[in-house]
């Protein structure tokens, strides 16, 4: 490898290991065996060089929780698979997914850092989607990046925040499936109803034999 490719991956484990706020340019020397100079000339500033190492090292996570990903795009099958790769590689995504919280916490403390990461949201966003929903990235448009996006985006950052919390009550894959379903019946069956549980999970005597409102859309949620 080169300077720029030794560079590109002591930054990556610097962000592992100390994370954006308590790596200096000199960790990244020292993890990379490049010099000082090579920084500047390669990436233009210590910051925009570990921009694209956490670009990086958000690329190569997503690679690894697609593997062996089931389920029809869009289907509640999908959804619970792609949570459940989240989980399954947490302790690695772990440091990841606190770098990312150092910037958004430290808000206009890193400003040039905390807008060269802002810029990569939308790619972020695609990324998600395309997991979620098996569509090509470059089929989405813009406004679902924004709309869709943002929410599976909503949903990811809230579950890492409740993992990295307390890991013991945070959901598991089998529940935030489950929340999603019940947050799907209840906006399919209008105000003041009740999403009925999911058969098999907490259902209540007697009341197992009423339509899905998400199964069967028609279906009279009274």
């Amino acid at each position: 490898m080169g300077h720029r490719e030794d560079l590109l991956e002591g930054a990556k484990k610097c962000l592992v290991e100390k994370g954006f706020v308590r790596t200096t340019a000199r960790d990244v020397v020292k993890a990379s065996g490049a010099n000082l100079a090579s920084i500047g000339y390669h990436y233009g500033s210590k910051d925009a060089l570990l921009t694209e190492a956490f670009i990086a090292l958000m690329q190569e996570l997503g690679a690894v929780f697609q593997e062996g990903v089931e389920g029809e795009g869009g289907s509640l099958e999908r959804f619970r698979a792609v949570w459940e790769g989240f989980l399954a590689h947490r302790d690695e995504a772990g440091p990841v997914w606190a770098a990312s919280l150092e910037v958004a916490l430290a808000r206009d403390r890193m400003p040039d850092l905390r807008a060269m990461l802002a810029a990569s949201q939308a790619e972020g966003r695609r990324g998600l989607i395309a997991m979620l929903t098996g569509t090509p990235e470059e089929e989405i448009t813009e406004r679902e990046e924004r709309t869709l996006g943002g929410f599976y985006q909503a949903l990811l950052n809230g579950l890492m925040i409740q993992w990295l919390f307390d890991p013991k009550s945070a959901a598991t894959a089998e529940e935030f499936t489950e929340g999603m379903r019940a947050a799907a019946a209840a906006a399919m069956a209008g105000p003041g109803t009740r999403a009925e549980p999911e058969p098999g999970r907490g259902e209540q005597p007697g009341r197992g034999d009423q339509p899905d409102p998400v199964a069967d859309p028609v279906a009279d949620p009274e």
